[in-house]
């Protein structure tokens, strides 16, 4: 059930990842100009947060394992449409459909773990399901990019749509058992869901801003060539592997998970400032991108193991959606506002906006730990 989590995980925002493996190919093949191709990203976001509060609620109500099969299925299709896209109409078709699939993941994964993984181990387990993300990052970065070299890239995103439905026929083989239910007061989510909900929406802001311009400004600033550049954002990603896994763990182990937040919000500003001062010496940015990957891509993982200590098993799926809906909402918001920030201040004042929304997730979280109570 891990490996299915993590792969479910992976997949969810594989047509997103796409987008951003392709972005060259689109742009030459299909007239799909670069403002159109970051508005689709946004949206694509956009998407994901309208549809998580009903996605957790549907997964509260038809389970784990059919949310998975559903998840898979709907990601094959979506990756269909990109592979036979004609147009950035059908890419947003693609998008859209990809949504789903992303409202969809931390609700059902976080049943599965609550499900299937003993409470002393729910805190790795959910590092490494969360790390998927990363991998699928990988998978639709690294090989897609070399295929597209030599083979028409609609064969290899045709592929990952095959993959997903392999997925969805793994998941229905396994049997899911219905997690215990443990009384509750009423169906709200709580207080602490809500905050870590602001906590994740200002984590988001920050690391879709850094996603976005990472490697730009590594070309335009510190005079990295391109394919130098991506390997900024490939040591965050693969640094924050280890991160949400270790520090995930320390989480599931802790009295409070939330308590570990405030201190991976500082670590992530310290990090930030140390990728400003690259500006004076270029090799520091390498220990920043590091740095923000052991911290702030961390950071959605324990948020995730807060919020499957903070309500009734019953809730968990409506919980995870209220926190990722946060998430998805700083994604979609972010690299528009610090594209701004670039266009008319420059990246130095970039990295104060990424810094400033680090340290808001920060105080977040140190107020949901003074102010709110581990509920389970």
């Amino acid at each position: 059930m891990t490996a299915v989590s993590t792969a479910a995980m992976a997949v969810s925002m594989l047509q997103l990842f796409v987008l951003g493996a392709l972005g060259p190919v689109l742009v030459s093949e299909l007239g799909v100009t670069e403002w159109q191709l970051g508005g689709l990203v946004a949206a694509g976001f956009g998407v994901a947060t309208l549809l998580s509060l009903p996605a957790g609620s549907l997964v509260d109500r038809v389970g784990p394992h059919r949310s998975l099969i559903g998840l898979f299925v709907v990601s094959a299709v979506a990756l269909t449409v990109l592979a036979v896209a004609g147009s950035a109409w059908w890419i947003a078709v693609g998008v859209a459909l990809g949504g789903i699939p992303q409202a969809l993941a931390n609700p059902a994964t976080n049943k599965v773990v609550l499900a299937s993984v003993a409470p002393e181990h729910r805190g790795s387990v959910t590092g490494w399901k969360q790390s998927g993300v990363q991998l699928g990052a990988f998978v639709a970065g690294v090989p897609l990019a070399s295929a597209a070299a030599v083979v028409d890239w609609r064969w290899g995103v045709g592929v990952l749509a095959v993959l997903c439905l392999a997925g969805a026929a793994a998941t229905a083989r396994l049997t899911v058992p219905a997690p215990p239910v443990k009384s509750g007061s009423g169906d709200g989510v709580g207080d602490r869901v809500r905050a870590l909900a602001a906590f994740s929406l200002a984590l988001g802001f920050g690391l879709a801003s850094v996603n976005t311009f990472f490697a730009l400004y590594g070309v335009a600033r510190l005079d990295l060539s391109a394919p130098v550049a991506a390997w900024l954002i490939a040591v965050m990603g693969l640094v924050g592997i280890a991160g949400r896994v270790w520090w995930s763990g320390a989480a599931g182990r802790a009295d409070d998970p939330a308590a570990v937040l405030p201190w991976l919000g500082l670590g992530a500003v310290v990090s930030v400032a140390v990728v400003a001062l690259a500006d004076g010496a270029h090799w520091l940015v390498w220990f920043g991108a590091a740095g923000i990957g052991m911290f702030a891509v961390a950071g959605n993982a324990v948020s995730m193991v807060a919020v499957m200590r903070a309500v009734p098993q019953k809730l968990a799926g409506r919980a995870a959606a209220v926190a990722s809906a946060g998430f998805f909402g700083g994604f979609a918001v972010g690299p528009p506002v610090t594209g701004l920030v670039v266009s008319q201040a420059g990246y130095a004042w970039s990295w104060v906006a990424v810094g400033a929304a680090f340290a808001v997730a920060a105080g977040i979280a140190f107020l949901v730990t003074r102010r709110t109570a581990v509920t389970v």
